[in-house]
């Protein structure tokens, strides 16, 4: 598994139990596990979910589901 693939798995899994659409930053950090601080880890990659959001703009949302989510932050990301 790569270390996009493995990134973007991660954040599916932080948020399944989101509820959907989610339509602001705020809104977003809230529905992971630990907020801010949630942390995805592949290989020597480690990213915060308050620092994946920083590559979020308003007009990404509202998000429907988390792999559009996921989608998104590691396109974003370069991964």
């Amino acid at each position: 598994m790569t270390v996009r693939d493995e990134i973007h798995r991660q954040i599916v899994a932080g948020l399944k139990d989101a509820k959907f659409p989610i339509n602001t930053p705020e809104e977003l950090l809230a529905a992971f596990p630990a907020g801010a601080d949630t942390t995805c880890k592949a290989g020597d990659l480690e990213v915060t979910a308050g620092e994946a959001g920083k590559l979020l703009t308003a007009e990404d949302f509202p998000f429907k589901d988390a792999k559009q989510v996921a989608d998104t932050i590691v396109d974003r990301a370069g991964l």
